[in-house]
């Protein structure tokens, strides 16, 4: 096993076109350092429907520039299989360590397969490249991010030229013609050929994020924004600009693009801690809103003032905001979100006679909808302009969500009073979200499997009405690894992430309201069921 382990080892970094990560595994050869080197080569990584992701260093199950080089080969394999002998392949890339390597790695792989490659002009918001696709006729995008991950962290997202990412069979089709690449000697990589983009295609993405908004509406509300030390600053400050609202105050430390993320655990604005520095410069500057976007500026996170303190919206909230904002300036199309997001978006679509769809979890499904006008998923993404942008896009729901604050602020009202109407008149939707971040996978794949041979009957005293295995799919989902409990004025989904170590358990309690009067009540016999629930279900689940 041992000499096996060193061969293999041997063998990768004969081929490995990149200084560092040559010296890296070179040491680790040399020491005979089997601790550090078996999970390395343990397998490689797979290219799944999120595309590629997982931590920076040597080795196939790691991100690095002999992986990425075998993904290009293989993305452009499938795109000469499906016809597209000469289609362009448009390329982005976020500011994480590596991330402009494999760009032009990917730029060069392309341009070797005969195929055409253009490179975003400089780290930008994933929209910005999700948006690019259609603008350019491209057959296919890639953009280089591992998003909210940890510093350590770099990913790979693949796109079709429908502009969404992409859904099964291509991403087995894809990762078929990757295991068919031998050796990186048979994937030509020409030094020059493809074409570095000007700002042009940037301009075009603002000039679209006016539809966004009405015509005349109100833009009073003042921001406080950070970037989460990502690339989001310059293009929401222009979007910002364009359109009339006060300049955000920013915060400082975390404006600028930094791939080590230094003042924050995890640069994801719905971990604890992340929101501290923006919450200080509310204080600061009193603004009405505080907005957050994630590293690549595909999410966006909203906080709110409440009895003098700050608190961060709930991706469900301002979900269920957007959409009341939507449906109140006349909007007309599909209604859209994953199953894990809260009920509360078909409710509103009922009452406003608009058609509404669930999907599984993931933008790639959401972005799919026939008809669509607004998606959303509770993890803070939001699709607002589905014609320009078939993905989440945290730059256009910070403008529609800064134009609701001020059209609320002109009737001296809240995001918060808002937030209070809708559940007086559908019942308070409240979601909370019991998450478990292992070290060992196979604790997930145990809690799964004690679950599926020991399902619970009741959750908080109220009783399972239904329980599904998703892996069978549904009349309207295909098949996907999680369970759904349907309980009593309640829901529960459990399902592994998709793109980090997590178990993750998503649940909704629905209380009816009466009046405004009786929210307070709601809200604490709301709280009780889902500490109840949560707690019940990590006994059930054994974690």
């Amino acid at each position: 096993m041992h000499d096996d382990l060193i061969t293999r080892a041997k063998a990768w970094l004969e081929e490995d076109p990149d200084p560092e990560t040559r010296a890296e595994l070179a040491k680790l050869i040399d020491a005979a350092d089997v601790t550090e080197l078996a999970p390395r080569f343990s397998g490689t990584l797979q290219f799944g429907t999120a595309g590629l992701r997982g931590e920076l260093g040597a080795g196939p199950m790691r991100m690095n520039r002999t992986v990425v080089i075998r993904a290009a080969a293989g993305l452009a394999a499938y795109l000469k299989s499906q016809g597209h002998t000469d289609g362009l392949v448009v390329i982005g890339y976020d500011a994480r360590h590596k991330s402009e390597d494999f760009a032009r790695d990917t730029a060069a792989v392309m341009t070797g397969a005969g195929l055409r490659a253009a490179v975003l002009p400089r780290p930008l918001p994933t929209p910005v490249l999700a948006y690019a696709i259609r603008h350019l006729g491209a057959a296919a995008g890639v953009e280089v991010t591992a998003s909210h991950n940890p510093p350590r962290d770099n990913g790979y997202k693949v796109y079709l030229g429908d502009g969404s990412q992409i859904v099964p069979p291509a991403d087995a089709d894809i990762a078929a013609e990757i295991d068919a690449v031998r050796s990186l000697n048979d994937v030509p990589r020409p030094d020059s050929g493809w074409e570095t983009l000007d700002d042009s295609v940037l301009d075009a993405y603002l000039a679209r994020t006016d539809v966004v908004l009405a015509a005349g509406s109100p833009r009073t509300a003042r921001t406080v924004y950070t970037a989460m030390h990502g690339v989001g600053k310059d293009v929401l400050l222009a979007a910002f600009e364009r359109a009339g609202f006060p300049a955000p105050a920013l915060v400082a430390e975390q404006a600028d693009p930094d791939p080590d993320f230094p003042t924050v655990a995890f640069p994801n604005p719905e971990e604890p801690g992340a929101m501290d520095l923006a919450f200080a410069k509310a204080r600061e500057t009193d603004p009405d809103l505080v907005i957050a976007n994630d590293p690549d500026a595909d999410r966006c996170a909203v906080a709110v003032r409440e009895n003098d303190e700050w608190r961060m919206l709930r991706g469900d909230e301002v979900g269920a905001l957007l959409a009341a904002h939507l449906v109140n300036r006349g909007a007309r199309g599909t209604f859209a979100e994953s199953i894990v997001s809260s009920s509360l978006l078909g409710r509103i679509a009922e009452k406003a006679g608009l058609p509404y769809e669930e999907t599984l979890t993931g933008f790639k499904w959401i972005a799919r909808v026939d008809g669509l006008r607004y998606g959303y998923e509770e993890a803070l993404g939001y699709c607002v302009d589905p014609e320009g942008v078939r993905d989440k896009d945290g730059i256009t729901a910070a403008l529609l969500i800064t134009e609701l604050a001020s059209a609320l602020k002109e009737e001296g009202r809240t995001l918060l009073d808002l937030l209070d109407d809708l559940a007086v008149e559908h019942g308070l939707h409240a979601t909370d979200q019991l998450s478990v971040r292992v070290e060992d996978l196979s604790v997930i794949a145990d809690a799964m499997r004690r679950l599926r041979e020991q399902p619970p009957t009741e959750l908080a005293g109220l009783a399972i009405t239904r329980a599904e295995d998703l892996t069978r799919g549904t009349e309207t989902l295909p098949p996907t690894d999680g369970l759904r409990y349907t309980l009593e004025g309640a829901r529960v989904i459990v399902r592994p992430s998709g793109t980090e170590p997590k178990l993750k358990c998503y649940l909704e309690v629905v209380v009816p309201v009466a009046t405004h009067a009786d929210l307070p009540a709601a809200r604490a016999e709301a709280a009780g069921l889902l500490a109840t629930i949560k707690r019940d279900l990590s006994t059930a689940a054994g974690i």
